[in-house]
C-alpha cells in the first residue's frame, strides 16, 4: 500500500519551460506572437510537414480543419467509435452528420468499416491514432484517395508516433494534435494542425483567427499594419505565446519522454504478461508506440469483479486509473439523436467491456511503476476465479457483477 495517491497522469514541466514562460510574461507579449511562430516552425520540422498552424486545442484543430475543407450541412464524416467525444462533436457543430464505425481488435479504426460507410454524402474521414500508436493509415489514405475524400487525422495521442518510417503529421491532408496536460507533449491547453498543402495552410491560419487577412498578430509590431480584412467568419482559436513557451521546450524533451514511456510500458509488459486475467496492449508492425496510454483489458469471466470495481480497488491502494474511452455510440446524445445501438459495434463492445488505462507518464519513478504492478497483481490474486469454476467449454459457472 502506497502512503500517497499516485495520480493517473501528471505533466513533466522543467526549469527551461518555467524560464521561457517567465520571459514571455516579462516581454509583455502574452498572446499570439513570435514564440508561437517559432513553435510552429520547430514542430513542422520535427514531424516532417511543410506547415504547422498552432491553435488552442485539438478540438479547435479538428473543427478548423473540417471547416477549411468546407464540411457543412448535409455532409457526412466517418469517425471511429473508440475515441473522445470531441472527434465527433466538431462534425455536429458544422451541421454535418458523424457516421460512427467500429474498430478492429487492435483498437484502431477498421478500414473495412470505413469502406462500407462511404456514401455519396461522405465529405471526409477522421481516423484516430489511438493510445500513441498509428492506425492503419496507408490503407485508409488509399481508400479515401480512391473516393476523392480528404483525411483529417486525429493525432491527439500521437505526437512523435511513426507509420512506415515517417512521423505522424507528415502524411495526410490535415493532422490534428493535442497538447493537453495529460499528453506526451503539453502546453497546458493547446493544439496544432500540420499539412503539406499551401492553400489549405493559408485558410487554416485565417480561420483560426477570425477569418482575418494578413498575419493578425503582427498588427501591434513595428512590422505590422492597422489594416486587415475579414475574408470569412472564422474562429478565436489562436495559441498564445505563453503556451508556446511551454511547447518549445516540451518538444525538445519529447523523444526523451517517449523513451521513458516505452521503458515503463516494457516493465508493465514483463510483470503482467503472466496474468491470464489481463490482456495487454498490442504493438503493430511498422509503427512505433509512444504509449500515451497503457490500456489493459480484464479478461471476461476470470475475475470476481468488474471494471468499475477493479478501478475502485486500485484507488483503495492509492493508484489512479481511467477509461479510454466510453465509445461514442454509448453516449446519450449520439445514441438518441442518430439511433446507434451497441450491436452495431461488436468489436468495440468486446474491447470496452473490461477496458481501463494504468498510470504511465515520464514523471513516474521506478518505485511508482512497481507500486502499480504490485497493486494490479494483488487485485488479480484476491479476485481470481479458480480454474475449476469453469465448465469444460470454458464457460463461467459463477456469476460476475454487472458493469456499472
Amino acid at each position: 500500500m502506497r502512503n500517497s495517491f499516485l495520480p493517473y497522469a501528471l505533466p513533466y514541466i522543467g526549469e527551461e519551460e518555467i524560464a521561457e514562460v517567465a520571459d514571455s510574461l516579462r516581454s509583455g507579449w502574452v498572446t499570439t506572437g513570435p514564440k508561437v511562430k517559432r513553435f510552429e516552425q520547430e514542430f513542422a520540422a520535427y514531424v516532417g510537414a511543410k506547415h504547422a498552424v498552432a491553435v488552442n486545442s485539438c478540438t479547435a484543430a479538428l473543427h478548423t480543419s473540417l471547416a477549411a475543407l468546407d464540411v457543412g450541412y448535409g455532409d457526412e464524416v466517418i469517425v471511429p467509435t473508440l475515441t473522445f467525444c470531441a472527434t465527433a462533436n466538431v462534425i455536429v457543430h458544422l451541421g454535418a452528420t458523424p457516421v460512427i464505425v467500429d474498430v478492429d481488435p487492435d483498437f484502431q479504426m477498421s478500414p473495412e468499416a470505413v469502406r462500407r460507410a462511404i456514401s455519396p454524402r461522405t465529405k471526409a474521414v477522421i481516423p484516430v491514432h489511438y493510445g500513441g500508436q498509428a492506425c492503419g493509415l496507408r490503407e485508409i489514405l488509399d481508400l479515401a484517395d480512391r473516393h476523392g475524400l480528404p483525411v483529417v487525422e486525429d493525432a491527439a495521442h500521437a505526437a512523435g508516433a511513426e507509420s512506415e518510417g515517417a512521423r505522424i503529421g507528415s502524411h495526410g491532408h490535415a493532422v490534428c494534435f493535442s497538447f493537453y496536460a495529460t499528453k506526451n507533449l503539453t502546453t497546458g491547453e493547446g493544439g496544432m494542425i500540420t499539412t503539406n498543402n499551401d492553400r489549405l495552410a493559408r485558410r487554416l491560419r485565417s480561420l483560426s483567427l477570425h477569418g482575418m487577412s494578413r498575419d493578425a498578430w503582427k498588427r501591434y509590431t513595428e512590422a505590422g499594419s492597422w489594416y486587415y480584412e475579414v475574408l470569412e467568419a472564422g474562429y478565436k482559436y489562436n495559441m498564445t505565446d505563453v503556451q508556446a513557451a511551454l511547447g518549445i521546450h516540451q518538444l525538445r524533451r519529447l523523444d526523451g519522454f517517449i523513451a521513458r514511456r516505452q521503458q515503463i510500458a516494457a516493465g508493465y509488459d514483463q510483470a503482467l504478461s503472466e496474468l491470464p486475467e489481463i490482456l495487454l496492449p498490442r504493438r503493430l508492425p511498422g509503427r512505433n508506440h509512444t504509449f500515451h496510454l497503457y490500456p489493459i483489458r480484464l479478461e471476461a469471466g476470470r475475475l470476481r469483479l468488474n471494471r468499475s470495481q477493479f478501478i475502485d480497488e486500485l484507488r483503495a491502494r492509492n493508484i489512479g486509473a481511467s477509461v479510454h474511452f466510453i465509445p461514442l455510440h454509448r453516449h446519450p446524445f449520439y445514441r438518441e439523436r442518430y439511433g446507434y445501438r451497441p450491436e452495431q459495434f461488436p468489436v468495440c463492445e468486446q474491447i470496452y467491456r473490461g477496458l481501463l488505462s494504468l498510470p504511465l507518464y515520464p514523471k513516474m519513478t521506478d518505485q511508482d511503476v512497481k507500486d502499480v504492478i504490485a497493486a494490479v497483481r494483488n487485485i488479480v490474486a484476491s479476485h481470481r476465479i479458480p480454474a475449476g469454476r469453469f465448465s469444460e467449454k470454458g464457460v463461467l459457472r459463477a456469476t460476475i457483477p454487472a458493469e456499472l
